[in-house]
Protein backbone atom coordinates (compact mmCIF):
# COMPACT_ATOMS: atom_id res chain seq x y z
CA UNK A 1 0.00 0.00 0.00
CA UNK A 2 1.60 3.30 -1.01
CA UNK A 3 2.63 6.04 1.81
CA UNK A 4 0.13 8.56 2.11
CA UNK A 5 2.18 12.23 1.97
CA UNK A 6 1.47 15.09 3.67
CA UNK A 7 2.39 18.57 3.92
CA UNK A 8 1.02 18.94 7.68
CA UNK A 9 3.41 20.62 10.11
CA UNK A 10 3.83 20.42 13.77
CA UNK A 11 5.77 20.68 16.73
CA UNK A 12 8.64 17.99 17.19
CA UNK A 13 9.78 15.57 19.76
CA UNK A 14 12.93 13.45 19.64
CA UNK A 15 12.98 9.51 20.34
CA UNK A 16 15.13 8.13 23.14
CA UNK A 17 19.01 7.19 22.42
CA UNK A 18 17.89 3.60 23.18
CA UNK A 19 15.27 3.50 21.04
CA UNK A 20 15.58 1.08 17.46
CA UNK A 21 13.16 3.32 15.45
CA UNK A 22 14.92 5.43 12.39
CA UNK A 23 14.08 7.60 10.34
CA UNK A 24 11.79 7.39 7.22
CA UNK A 25 13.82 8.99 4.29
CA UNK A 26 11.42 11.83 2.18
CA UNK A 27 8.54 10.26 2.92
CA UNK A 28 6.06 12.14 5.47
CA UNK A 29 3.20 10.36 7.00
CA UNK A 30 1.48 9.92 9.95
CA UNK A 31 2.94 8.11 13.47
CA UNK A 32 0.65 5.07 12.73
CA UNK A 33 1.09 4.56 8.76
CA UNK A 34 5.09 4.48 10.34
CA UNK A 35 4.92 2.55 12.86
CA UNK A 36 2.70 -0.41 11.79
CA UNK A 37 4.50 -0.16 7.68
CA UNK A 38 7.97 -2.35 8.31
CA UNK A 39 8.64 -2.24 4.81
CA UNK A 40 9.77 1.17 4.83
CA UNK A 41 13.68 2.12 3.97
CA UNK A 42 14.50 2.88 7.87
CA UNK A 43 17.81 4.81 7.30
CA UNK A 44 18.69 6.88 10.50
CA UNK A 45 19.09 6.75 14.14
CA UNK A 46 17.89 10.15 14.55
CA UNK A 47 14.20 9.90 14.62
CA UNK A 48 11.49 12.90 15.40
CA UNK A 49 7.91 12.15 16.26
CA UNK A 50 4.98 13.65 17.33
CA UNK A 51 1.38 13.06 18.01
CA UNK A 52 0.73 13.52 14.42
CA UNK A 53 3.19 12.97 11.77
CA UNK A 54 6.30 12.07 11.02
CA UNK A 55 8.18 14.52 8.81
CA UNK A 56 11.05 14.13 6.46
CA UNK A 57 14.21 14.91 8.25
CA UNK A 58 18.22 14.63 7.43
CA UNK A 59 20.14 11.42 7.12
CA UNK A 60 23.64 10.77 7.29
CA UNK A 61 26.02 13.28 8.39
CA UNK A 62 23.14 15.94 8.38
CA UNK A 63 21.46 13.78 10.68
CA UNK A 64 24.15 13.31 13.01
CA UNK A 65 24.52 16.98 12.66
CA UNK A 66 20.79 17.26 14.30
CA UNK A 67 20.94 14.68 17.13
CA UNK A 68 23.15 17.12 19.18
CA UNK A 69 21.06 20.10 20.59
CA UNK A 70 21.72 23.80 19.39
CA UNK A 71 20.36 27.29 19.63
CA UNK A 72 18.42 25.88 16.49
CA UNK A 73 17.02 23.14 17.95
CA UNK A 74 12.89 22.28 18.07
CA UNK A 75 11.15 23.06 22.01
CA UNK A 76 11.29 19.68 23.74
CA UNK A 77 8.32 19.08 25.56
CA UNK A 78 9.90 18.27 28.89
CA UNK A 79 8.09 18.46 32.04
CA UNK A 80 9.61 20.22 34.65
CA UNK A 81 7.15 20.40 37.61
CA UNK A 82 6.01 18.00 39.74
CA UNK A 83 2.57 17.64 38.76
CA UNK A 84 3.77 16.95 34.71
CA UNK A 85 6.15 14.80 35.38
CA UNK A 86 3.68 12.47 37.41
CA UNK A 87 1.22 11.97 34.69
CA UNK A 88 4.17 12.20 31.93
CA UNK A 89 4.20 8.74 30.50
CA UNK A 90 6.58 7.73 27.58
CA UNK A 91 5.89 6.40 24.28
CA UNK A 92 5.39 3.34 25.64
CA UNK A 93 2.84 3.96 28.27
CA UNK A 94 5.94 3.89 31.47
CA UNK A 95 5.90 6.48 34.05
CA UNK A 96 9.80 7.65 34.71
CA UNK A 97 11.23 7.21 37.83
CA UNK A 98 12.25 10.17 40.32
CA UNK A 99 16.01 8.66 39.36
CA UNK A 100 15.49 9.17 36.13
CA UNK A 101 14.41 12.78 36.09
CA UNK A 102 17.03 13.32 38.20
CA UNK A 103 19.42 11.66 35.79
CA UNK A 104 17.94 13.62 32.94
CA UNK A 105 17.60 17.26 34.87
CA UNK A 106 21.32 16.62 35.93
CA UNK A 107 22.75 15.87 32.24
CA UNK A 108 20.32 19.08 30.86
CA UNK A 109 23.00 21.17 32.80
CA UNK A 110 26.32 19.63 30.98
CA UNK A 111 26.86 22.20 28.21
CA UNK A 112 28.05 21.73 24.90
CA UNK A 113 31.91 20.66 23.84
CA UNK A 114 32.10 19.09 27.51
CA UNK A 115 31.69 15.69 29.08
CA UNK A 116 30.83 14.12 32.56
CA UNK A 117 31.26 10.25 33.12
CA UNK A 118 28.44 8.34 34.47
CA UNK A 119 30.43 8.04 38.17
CA UNK A 120 30.34 12.08 37.95
CA UNK A 121 26.37 11.81 37.52
CA UNK A 122 26.03 8.85 40.51
CA UNK A 123 27.83 11.24 42.82
CA UNK A 124 25.53 14.41 41.86
CA UNK A 125 22.15 12.77 41.63
CA UNK A 126 22.63 9.62 43.92
CA UNK A 127 21.88 5.81 42.44
CA UNK A 128 25.15 4.07 40.77
CA UNK A 129 26.88 4.52 37.58
CA UNK A 130 24.88 1.77 36.09
CA UNK A 131 21.48 3.20 36.99
CA UNK A 132 22.80 6.19 35.23
CA UNK A 133 23.52 4.44 32.35
CA UNK A 134 20.30 2.76 32.37
CA UNK A 135 18.89 6.02 32.89
CA UNK A 136 20.21 7.74 29.69
CA UNK A 137 19.54 4.35 27.65
CA UNK A 138 16.44 5.05 27.89
CA UNK A 139 15.98 8.63 27.60
CA UNK A 140 13.05 9.61 25.90
CA UNK A 141 14.29 13.63 25.67
CA UNK A 142 17.49 12.99 23.25
CA UNK A 143 18.96 14.92 21.86
CA UNK A 144 17.57 17.89 24.55
CA UNK A 145 18.62 15.62 27.57
CA UNK A 146 22.24 15.37 25.68
CA UNK A 147 23.29 11.85 26.81
CA UNK A 148 25.45 11.40 24.44
CA UNK A 149 28.09 13.75 26.86
CA UNK A 150 28.17 11.13 29.54
CA UNK A 151 30.96 9.07 29.16
CA UNK A 152 32.50 6.05 30.78
CA UNK A 153 34.56 6.62 34.03
CA UNK A 154 37.58 5.35 32.49
CA UNK A 155 36.91 8.03 29.57
CA UNK A 156 35.96 5.68 27.20
CA UNK A 157 33.43 7.10 25.12
CA UNK A 158 31.09 4.68 26.26
CA UNK A 159 27.94 3.56 25.02
CA UNK A 160 24.85 5.01 22.67
CA UNK A 161 21.79 3.91 21.74
CA UNK A 162 21.88 0.54 23.43
CA UNK A 163 25.09 -0.62 22.28
CA UNK A 164 28.62 -0.39 24.07
CA UNK A 165 31.87 -0.10 21.99
CA UNK A 166 32.71 -0.43 18.59
CA UNK A 167 32.19 -4.31 18.42
CA UNK A 168 28.66 -4.28 19.78
CA UNK A 169 26.12 -5.23 17.41
CA UNK A 170 26.56 -3.28 14.01
CA UNK A 171 29.52 -0.81 15.69
CA UNK A 172 27.82 2.31 14.38
CA UNK A 173 26.80 3.62 17.54
CA UNK A 174 29.81 3.79 18.66
CA UNK A 175 31.19 5.69 15.57
CA UNK A 176 27.64 8.34 15.99
CA UNK A 177 28.68 9.28 19.38
CA UNK A 178 32.43 10.15 18.34
CA UNK A 179 31.43 12.14 15.90
CA UNK A 180 28.74 13.80 17.06
CA UNK A 181 31.05 14.65 20.55
CA UNK A 182 33.99 15.85 17.84
CA UNK A 183 30.83 18.45 16.33
CA UNK A 184 31.06 19.99 19.80
CA UNK A 185 35.00 20.13 20.27
CA UNK A 186 35.80 16.87 22.26
CA UNK A 187 37.79 14.31 20.89
CA UNK A 188 38.85 10.83 21.03
CA UNK A 189 41.80 8.48 20.06
CA UNK A 190 41.32 5.74 17.75
CA UNK A 191 41.06 3.46 20.86
CA UNK A 192 37.53 5.34 21.89
CA UNK A 193 39.52 7.31 24.92
CA UNK A 194 39.12 10.97 26.03
CA UNK A 195 41.56 13.51 24.31
CA UNK A 196 41.95 16.57 26.04
CA UNK A 197 40.73 15.42 29.08
CA UNK A 198 41.91 18.68 31.49
CA UNK A 199 40.10 20.30 28.65
CA UNK A 200 37.18 18.34 28.19
CA UNK A 201 35.78 16.87 31.50
CA UNK A 202 33.30 19.15 32.88
CA UNK A 203 33.13 20.37 36.54
CA UNK A 204 29.86 21.91 37.66
CA UNK A 205 31.47 23.85 40.58
CA UNK A 206 33.24 25.76 38.19
CA UNK A 207 30.65 26.59 35.71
Amino acid sequence: MPVQRSSTKSRKTYLSCNDEDEVVENIPMTASQYFSNPTVARTSPSCVRDEGTLEAIPTGREALVSLAPSSNSPAVNFPRTPELRDVYRTRHGKKLTAHQWAVYDFTLTIPKGKIATYKDVAMAVGGSPRSVGNALRNNPFAPYVPCHRVIASSLFVGGFFGEWGKDHKTGTRYNQKIEILSQEGVYFNGKGQLLSKEEALWNPDNS
